[in-house]
C-alpha cells in the first residue's frame, strides 16, 4: 500500500537522523498528536487602566482593583451613572467621598466607560494646582479683580458665574467651557486648585493644561514682585 511505503520511507529517514531503532522511530511517527490547549489571553493590567497602583488603592479602600471590579460588576455598575456608583461606594463601604470618586473613576476607565481625563458625558477635563506665598484673600483677588487678573491672565474675557469670596470662583470661559477655582489656606500661604471641564478633546485639554501652567507661573511672578 502506498501509505505503508510512505511510512517506511519516513521511518528510515528518521532512523538516519536520530539513530533510533525502526520500532522506536515508527512509534514516534505514528503516535497520536495531542492538541495543546490555547494559551489564555493575558489579563489586563487593571492598575494601569485605572491610573493608580493596587497597593495605593488597597491601602486607602481595603480592596484591590480586581476586587472593586468584581463588586461593582455584581451590581451592574456599567449601566449606572457616575454619581450613583460613587454614592453606592461611599455609602456601602464608608471610604470617604474622595476615595469613592477615585474608585468610581478607576472602574469607569477599566470598563472603557471613560478615557483618562474624560468625563462620562464625553467631554474632557484636567486639573492644575499651585501653592502661592500669599494669604488666601490676596490670591482670591488675583482671580476676582479684572485689573489684577489682566497682569497675569492676559486678555481672556471670561464670565464669573458664581463667586464665594476666598473660597471658590466658577467661570464660563470664552469658548463656553467651564473653570472652577478652589482656594485653600495653608498657614501664611494659600493653594489654588483649578479644574477646567467640558473640553472637546484630549488634545484641547493637553494644550490648555500647558497654557494654565504658564499662566500660574506668571501669577507667581505678579504675587512675589
Amino acid at each position: 500500500m502506498p501509505k505503508q511505503k510512505d511510512l517506511k520511507r519516513l521511518v528510515r529517514s528518521r532512523m538516519k537522523k536520530t539513530g533510533e531503532s525502526y520500532t522506536a522511530a515508527r512509534e514516534q511517527l505514528t503516535r497520536p498528536k495531542t492538541r495543546t490547549a490555547p494559551r489564555p489571553a493575558p489579563s489586563p493590567d487593571l492598575a494601569t487602566l485605572a491610573r493608580m497602583s493596587d497597593e495605593a488603592i488597597r491601602a486607602k479602600t481595603g480592596k484591590t482593583w480586581a476586587q472593586w471590579v468584581r463588586v461593582l460588576d455584581a451590581i451592574d455598575a456599567t449601566r449606572m451613572p457616575h454619581r450613583e456608583i460613587a454614592s453606592h461606594v461611599n455609602t456601602t463601604y464608608a471610604i470617604g467621598v474622595w476615595w469613592a470618586q477615585t474608585v468610581t473613576v478607576g472602574y469607569e476607565r477599566i470598563r472603557g466607560l471613560r478615557d483618562v481625563g474624560q468625563r462620562r458625558g464625553g467631554g474632557y477635563e484636567f486639573s492644575k494646582s499651585r501653592t502661592f506665598p500669599v494669604p488666601v484673600p490676596v490670591l482670591y483677588r488675583a482671580f476676582a479683580s479684572p485689573k489684577v487678573r489682566s497682569r497675569w491672565l492676559g486678555g481672556v474675557a471670561f464670565t464669573v458665574r458664581k463667586a464665594t469670596p476666598n473660597k471658590t470662583i466658577r467661570i464660563t470661559w470664552p469658548d463656553r467651557t467651564s473653570v472652577e477655582v478652589q482656594f485653600t489656606p495653608k498657614g501664611k500661604k494659600s493653594h489654588a486648585s483649578i479644574t477646567h471641564t467640558k473640553l472637546a478633546s484630549k488634545d484641547a485639554a493637553a494644550k490648555l493644561k500647558v497654557w494654565w501652567h504658564e499662566r500660574l507661573d506668571a501669577l507667581t511672578t505678579v504675587l512675589t514682585t
